[in-house]
């Protein structure tokens, strides 16, 4: 996908510009391409971006390390403000942040980088707690009450164990 230069959305009929989607991104690994649209709108002061966006990725359970299939359709909406960068000598290297803030900015006459945008949607639509079922148990640590399949670096913990309970009979 081409980066679309924000200047020439003023040129366009109605000051949009929609994009169809329907490829595989860079940094994303996913099953099928991100499949749907983008609509830019330029609205003087800042940057209207909405989009409808589809795909399949492969995710590893957090429990039993399982790989399974997880869709994403999403229906993303971002103001973008625009506003010139500050001239680098202008800005202090320390500054308190405040909570107003924290908007995404892009210079009026710079470029919109809709992978990037795409990419950072997707990412922020995947669940934290990644898991293949709601009945998930993790695991299967079978074996382990009679010592058959524990981990060979447990064993000198192991024999600390039998050492103690032979002591205390």
């Amino acid at each position: 996908m081409e980066t679309v230069y924000i200047p020439h959305l003023l040129n366009r009929t109605g000051k949009q510009w929609s994009i169809d989607i329907n490829e595989h991104l860079p940094w994303l690994d996913t099953l099928t391409p991100v499949r749907g649209n983008l609509t830019l709108t330029h609205c003087q002061t800042y940057l209207q971006v909405e989009g409808k966006l589809d795909t399949i990725l492969t995710l590893t359970c957090d429990r039993c390390l399982q790989n399974y299939n997880y869709r994403v359709g999403i229906t993303p909406q971002e103001m973008i403000w625009l506003q010139p960068d500050p001239e680098p000598g202008s800005v202090p290297l320390e500054q308190e942040v405040g909570l107003e803030d924290l908007v995404e900015r892009l210079p009026p006459n710079g470029h919109f980088d809709g992978t990037t945008w795409i990419y950072e949607q997707i990412c922020l639509a995947l669940p934290q707690r990644q898991l293949c079922s709601s009945a998930c148990t993790g695991i299967s640590l079978s074996g382990s009450e009679d010592g058959v399949g524990v981990d060979h670096r447990w064993s000198a913990l192991s024999q600390l164990q039998q050492q103690l309970e032979n002591r205390d009979n």
